[in-house]
């Protein structure tokens, strides 16, 4: 079977859109599945849709896999995306062949060929994804160093290059899962600026010609499709070992001046993608609705006798707990405009419905302490804030999350409570507590939540009781009642 590449799709008389030539506007730090499915499927839309008429150099974070840059090159940079998933309830899969990406290169390897990429004047954008632990700045690193092993320093030296030929700057869009990412790495490159006693010149025009967008990215990607791959490949007619796979849902939330629509044409292509002045509130959005509805309802849900999220939505009374959750009671505590939050959560129930992913609730209920502190914590204590009474489902859910670390087996067999272990102590030294001690104890623990609930009148009652319901009725009928 042949390799995928311009040629074999030429000869299948393939009738998707390709782009072979064009320049290469955008050097993009990943190349991994995420920023694939992601950062260049939006590229190749915009290409198509727009007349972006971009293609995109690809580079290892660190490099050292040769190899794996050179697959790239043997299929012309082409691979093919799946999304899957839900759209208005029904499930849909969209295939379709990226041709954004122009090459891929190993820093360790192609060093030099990386800083030419900084000397071509028609770069306009940097992207980057280089994992939680790539934007730090690392004091070892070394201007003479080719390349630094940290990408701050890289890009530090890439940027350096560009003005030496007094070339304008670019809009670097860092999407890595930290807040404020893009005024992180900011600091990291000023700090290499300093560190390398570079010239004051350069720092003002890295200052004045440059963009660091802080970004939010959301779509979920599943990767290479490995057992899938013999079957699609017999289905595409052509062998493809870069193929990725994602959800259908996606966003994209750059915190930047709005003159960058001008240049990066996402409205045009009709591409969920919006520039906003501060992230923020977005990110606020994302946290309270999307991973506080999974983590409100998840250990409940597993102690239902639930395993996967798409059971749970399958489920009427379960699904009903979850709406109420988030349309009643964490949607009211948020301040962007109500039609979009609602149009969030709506996608969201969708995205938790996906027949396509298999999200195991174990694997969501690691580390529920840290996560119920984050995600649900701030909905609960801002719904009484403004509200003056307790939320119901909220209020439920700590009750679960309490019962999940204290009971520690469903249906007679034990299941993992994977957490600090400082968490997992605190909760063994309350092993025998019935349920108005225990509430008492996790309520008011300042190490748990920094003694945001202590002071919540009520609060400590209402979750006794709902301790006192799950050990009564079970967990399953205690659920379905709340959603009453």
């Amino acid at each position: 079977m042949d390799r995928l590449s311009f040629e074999t799709l030429e000869k299948q008389g393939y009738t998707g859109y390709l782009l072979k030539d064009a320049p290469e506007k955008i050097v993009q730090f990943g190349e991994g599945n995420f920023l694939r499915a992601f950062a260049d499927h939006f590229i190749d839309e915009m290409n198509e849709k727009a007349g972006f008429n971009a293609k995109v150099v690809l580079v290892q974070p660190r490099g050292g896999h040769p190899e794996a840059a050179d697959r790239f090159g043997e299929q012309d940079g082409l691979y093919t995306l799946i999304l899957r998933g839900r759209e208005n309830g029904e499930p849909v899969e969209h295939t379709r062949v990226i041709s954004a990406a122009s090459r891929c290169l190993d820093p360790k390897r192609d060093w030099a060929k990386l800083l030419d990429c900084a000397r071509n004047p028609e770069l306009r954008f940097v992207i980057s994804n280089t994992t939680e632990a790539g934007i730090a700045f690392d004091p070892a690193c070394k201007a003479e160093d080719t390349p630094p092993s940290a990408f701050p320093a890289k890009l530090t030296l890439f940027l350096h290059e560009r003005w030496k030929l007094g070339y304008k700057g670019i809009i670097i869009l860092s999407c890595e899962l930290i807040d404020h990412n893009g005024q992180e790495l900011h600091r990291c490159v000023q700090e290499y600026v300093k560190l390398w006693g570079l010239e004051d010149d350069f720092a003002a025009w890295l200052e004045k010609e440059n963009v660091f967008c802080s970004t939010l990215v959301d779509r979920i990607v599943t990767g290479g499709a490995k057992g899938e791959a013999p079957a699609l490949w017999e289905k595409f007619g052509y062998e493809d070992q870069l193929i990725d796979t994602g959800e259908v849902f996606a966003a994209w939330v750059i915190e930047g001046p709005q003159w960058i629509k001008e240049e990066f044409p996402f409205e045009k292509a009709g591409l969920p993608i919006q520039v906003v002045d501060d992230v923020t509130p977005y990110k606020q959005r994302k946290v309270r609705i999307l991973n506080g509805a999974h983590t409100s309802m998840v250990l409940g849900a597993y102690l239902a006798g639930k395993n996967i999220v798409r059971d749970c939505m399958q489920d009427a009374a379960i699904r009903s707990y979850l709406e109420k959750t988030m349309f009643e009671e964490i949607i009211p505590t948020l301040d962007l405009p109500r039609d979009e939050v609602e149009g969030f959560a709506a996608s969201v129930i969708d995205r938790f419905d996906n027949p396509y992913i298999d999200h195991q609730l174990l694997d969501i209920a690691l580390n529920s302490a840290s996560k119920w502190k984050a995600r649900v914590m701030p909905s609960l204590t801002e719904f009484v804030k403004r509200q003056g009474r307790l939320p119901k489902r909220l209020t439920f859910s700590l009750a679960a999350f309490i019962a999940f670390y204290h009971k520690g087996e469903r249906s007679g067999e034990s299941y993992p409570v994977r957490d600090d272990p400082w968490v997992l102590d605190f909760f063994a030294a309350h092993k025998d507590d019935d349920s108005a001690a225990l509430a008492k104890a996790v309520v008011n623990d300042e190490r748990l939540w920094d003694g945001a609930l202590a002071g919540i009148e009520g609060l400590e009652a209402a979750v006794a009781a709902a301790l006192s319901r799950i050990d009564e009725v079970g967990m399953y009928e205690a659920m379905k009642e709340c959603a009453e």
